[in-house]
């Protein structure tokens, strides 16, 4: 049995972070968040300590150390601007790391964590779980056994609606969160990336609080993608259905819409991880590469 922290336990991913904990038979022993609305810790792990002041969450991480109760992982949940060094606070309390997405905002910042992987011995993860999806799985082992080299043609549609608390949050702060195509798009472009291969040209088209869109030529495709938190964009048929997220993504006229089957990807990434099967700094760095570009784009 693994002993778990986390940090950023009040938001909206930590939970399944708890699940994904408990699901694979490991323990939760200690949390932080800043704010103290935690309640969801009761259903997974009642017993773990809490902290609200981080000096008081490193004190706590440290003295178990002492007492040969160390922490093996600690999970990173935190605001995308403050994973950088939540991973290093994790590396240097001599723990592996597992953290949501993205794993960093900018390229270089890759660098500096891969320096401090070889020094502490402790490794970085990331939580790419759409690596996982049964549907994307498929879709990988088509391209990959496909015997015609070709360039596919994509388009990659991902809405979904957030209300007027999105902007006043630090998600609506792109210095924060990286803006729309890092925090809500980055797991598209990886899987993008992962199975058709290297980003050759980006364009983009549109890019402002709310939406994103542009063009992606890859190894072995051109995508046309555009991303939304803006629930006006959302197809009326999911409308009508009071859904509030729409994934879609054509291959040459097939599409997959996965927009179920997300339940228990995290669960299934982190039991990868502790099967030594995990995606770590460089799997992530061509995805982070991109939305740094796009972030930073002219729009034509």
């Amino acid at each position: 049995m693994k002993r778990f922290a986390l940090i950023g336990a009040a938001g909206f991913i930590a939970p399944k972070h708890m699940k994904a904990i408990k699901d694979t038979g490991n323990i939760l022993v200690a949390a932080f968040d800043k704010f103290d609305s935690v309640g969801v810790m009761d259903n997974y792990f009642p017993e773990a300590d809490f902290f609200t002041e981080f000096e008081r969450f490193d004190r706590h991480v440290e003295r178990l150390k002492r007492e040969h109760k160390r922490i093996d992982f600690i999970s990173v949940c935190s605001p995308n601007y403050l994973h950088d060094a939540h991973i290093r606070f994790a590396l240097r309390h001599q723990c592996a790391v597992i953290c949501e997405k993205p794993l960093v905002l900018n390229p270089w910042n890759l660098d500096a964590l891969f320096d401090i992987e070889k020094e502490t011995g402790q490794r970085i993860f990331n939580i790419l779980q759409l690596r996982h999806h049964p549907d994307i799985v498929r879709l990988k082992e088509k391209v990959e056994t496909s015997l015609i080299p070709k360039k596919y043609v994509i388009d990659l549609t991902y809405i979904t609606a957030r209300g007027k608390w999105y902007q006043r949050s630090w998600k609506g702060d792109t210095d924060k969160s990286g803006g729309i195509a890092t925090n809500i798009g980055i797991h598209f472009f990886d899987l993008l990336i992962w199975i058709f291969g290297d980003v050759q040209s980006c364009t983009v088209n549109l890019l402002n609080d709310v939406k994103s869109s542009g063009m992606l030529e890859l190894q072995h495709a051109q995508v046309n993608w555009f991303l939304s938190i803006d629930g006006k964009d959302l197809p009326e048929a999911i409308k009508n259905n009071d859904h509030q997220s729409f994934r879609s993504m054509i291959v040459d006229d097939e599409e997959y819409t996965f927009s179920d089957g997300f339940a228990n990807l995290h669960t299934t990434s982190y039991q990868a991880i502790l099967d030594g099967k995990g995606y770590g700094v460089e799997d992530v760095r061509k995805s982070i590469e991109l939305v740094h570009l796009i972030r930073n784009s002219k729009v034509c």
